[in-house]
């Protein structure tokens, strides 16, 4: 009798242990999906771009043969999937070059102010002489850039291809590149969001045809700016007090092709 309860306590002792196993195997899986879980650790202020790519974890340096220059950031599972799609590109006899990445508020805001001061000219013109109304002159400047703190190049979920001009993409090897990537960049994640304006999409960027974004990711920096952000926040630059006449949230931020195309 002895030797029977002996040998039920230690078969209780073992399943206790192997239970606890198993439990604490189960809390690892739970801990890491919720660490891969891009919403439950993204900030308001890093959807509005407050905060430097190279100091965060989350982001990775692009490498060089994947851009046209150095110092370009991504987020790190953006820069997955591109890589991915970069690899099947070449395959298929296609190079894709990243133009722009990553580009956080105080990068938008130089962008922004250039133009809102003249110093670059858009469509040729210093918008400080021949757009008096701060209006209008934001309204001019928003067709193919964006406010600061509303960008989704604060992100590191969007990426600009190859050239910055509708036209390179409508002949020879820009068309190309275009027709693959309509074709195989949904594969991998990516849509295009400022397609060509109309009933459709009648708010938000002019078409752009090199900008295209990792959805996967995008989809959740999107979510946090139509629950938490407001046009009173796009603030701290200049012309930003244009940002709620315009209604810059909805006709902006949220004015892409996922949104208004349903």
């Amino acid at each position: 009798m002895r030797i029977h309860v002996i040998i039920l306590t230690f078969l209780c002792l073992y399943a206790c242990k192997d239970q606890s196993k198993v439990g604490a195997q189960y809390m690892e899986k739970q801990d890491s999906f919720v660490e891969k879980t891009p919403a439950s650790s993204i900030s308001l202020e890093e959807v509005m771009g407050h905060f430097n790519p190279a100091h965060h974890p989350s982001f990775s340096i692009i490498e060089k043969k994947y851009a046209d220059r150095e110092g370009l950031y991504i987020h790190k599972d953006c820069y997955t999937a591109f890589k991915e799609m970069w690899a099947a590109a070449q395959k298929d006899g296609i190079s894709l070059v990243i133009r722009s990445a990553t580009r956080n508020f105080d990068y938008q805001k130089g962008i922004w102010e250039r133009k809102w001061t003249g110093i670059t000219k858009v469509s040729g013109k210093d918008l400080s002489k021949t757009i008096g109304d701060p209006k209008e002159r934001a309204l001019k400047i928003l067709q193919y850039s964006s406010m600061p703190g509303s960008s989704r190049h604060h992100w590191g979920t969007d990426l600009d291809f190859n050239a910055f001009e509708n036209s390179y993409f409508e002949k020879g090897e820009g068309l190309k590149i275009y027709n693959w990537l309509l074709e195989n960049a949904p594969k991998f994640g990516f849509f295009r969001p400022y397609t060509e304006k109309g009933t459709k999409r009648p708010h938000g960027y002019e078409e752009e045809k090199w900008h295209w974004s990792y959805e996967p990711l995008s989809k959740e920096y999107m979510s946090i700016a139509k629950e938490k952000l407001t046009n009173e926040m796009i603030s701290g630059f200049k012309g930003s007090d244009t940002a709620p006449a315009i209604d810059v949230k909805n006709k902006y931020i949220l004015g892409v092709s996922r949104f208004q195309e349903q």
